[in-house]
């Protein structure tokens, strides 16, 4: 009977979750760009940003479950330009998945926050 009782728990709620690093994040190809010429910049401390979408009956989905949602949502956090060290994490988890009553996805990023140093202009 409690095998039963696990078995149709794990049948009622599925999930999966899915982890990467990066070594940098950020929202244009400027701050990559920026980060090869050798541009200085100062550490902000710790960011995190998460991001859902979610569906319901499989057919009606609602918000933005994506990575670069989650990036721009730490970086807004922080006023930063891009996140160093970052780790990168998808979710999906169902509730009784084989009706798809409801189901979300669920993408964070975390890392280090930078904020570039303005260029120095030059002098004539």
């Amino acid at each position: 009977m409690r095998l039963f009782a696990i078995l149709f728990g794990a049948l009622l709620a599925s999930a999966c979750t899915s982890t990467g690093t990066l070594g940098m994040v950020s929202r244009s190809t400027a701050a990559a760009e920026a980060l090869k010429s050798g541009r200085s910049f100062k550490e902000l401390g710790p960011a995190h940003g998460k991001s859902c979408r979610f569906f319901a009956l499989g057919l009606l989905p609602w918000g933005d479950g994506t990575v670069s949602d989650a990036t721009s949502n730490a970086l807004d956090k922080n006023g930063a330009d891009a996140l160093l060290n970052a780790t990168v994490e998808t979710s999906l988890y169902g509730f009784i998945p084989i009706y798809q009553l409801f189901s979300y996805t669920c993408s964070s990023v975390s890392g280090t926050a930078i904020k570039f140093e303005p260029e120095a202009s030059a002098v004539n």
